[in-house]
């Protein structure tokens, strides 16, 4: 029986995922959270086997909220089920240590695939994510320019963009404020960006804010 952890803040989502899966004779559904402190507790504890998240939460973002649970229990299995394309955000996620990413227009019997993949300690890799780890592998020049940002440079972009100061940043990251203020100039840099609010344009003009 694999056990399954269910994080995202929509009661619909859940709802659906939890019919769905629990029909799996292999399947239990045995917590539920709603944002990434509490997918942390899940994951602090032992009551799942894989971990199906969202990375679009209102306290934080999933790639904060992946460094934190693999932190913690680095032998979780984390499957992303992400509303975002899987070209804005599936590479850096699974250079965090997630285990797969599936966008939420997929078929259910795919998320089914991926569960029993991951918790078989392997991966899950879609036909289009191995080819955009491909592209990155033999440096493809069509990346979009945040696709060339670190994993640090990433968060710090996306807080940015959701309107959080430099020094709220520093302290929900436990930096400095110069520290971020140096990953920010990287980031404006990378990007040909001169403000906060180009840097949240860009954003939601790439789908990687809503």
């Amino acid at each position: 029986m694999i056990r399954i952890g269910i994080v995202d803040d929509h009661a619909i989502v859940r709802a659906g995922l939890r019919q769905f899966l629990t029909e799996q004779v292999d399947f239990r559904v045995t917590a539920e959270a709603v944002n990434g402190k509490e997918a942390l507790e899940i994951a602090r504890g032992d009551e799942v086997d894989v971990l199906l998240m969202d990375i679009s939460m209102p306290d934080q973002s999933g790639v904060d909220a992946l460094v934190a649970i693999k932190a913690r229990r680095p032998e979780l299995p984390v499957l992303i089920l992400s509303g975002f394309p899987e070209a804005h955000y599936a590479t850096t996620l699974l250079r965090q240590g997630a285990s797969g990413y599936l966008n939420k227009e997929c078929d259910p019997e795919e998320i089914a695939t991926a569960i029993r993949t991951v918790s078989r300690g392997r991966r899950y890799i879609t036909p289009s994510v191995a080819e955009m780890l491909a592209d990155n592998i033999t440096g493809n020049l069509d990346r979009l320019p945040h696709e060339a940002l670190s994993e640090r440079e990433l968060q710090v972009f996306l807080r940015l963009a959701k309107g959080e100061t430099v020094s709220h940043i520093a302290d929900s990251m436990f930096l400095s404020v110069k520290t971020v203020s140096t990953y920010r100039a990287r980031v404006m840099e990378k990007l040909s960006l001169s403000t906060n609010s180009e840097l949240t344009y860009y954003a939601l003009k790439n789908g990687l804010i809503q």
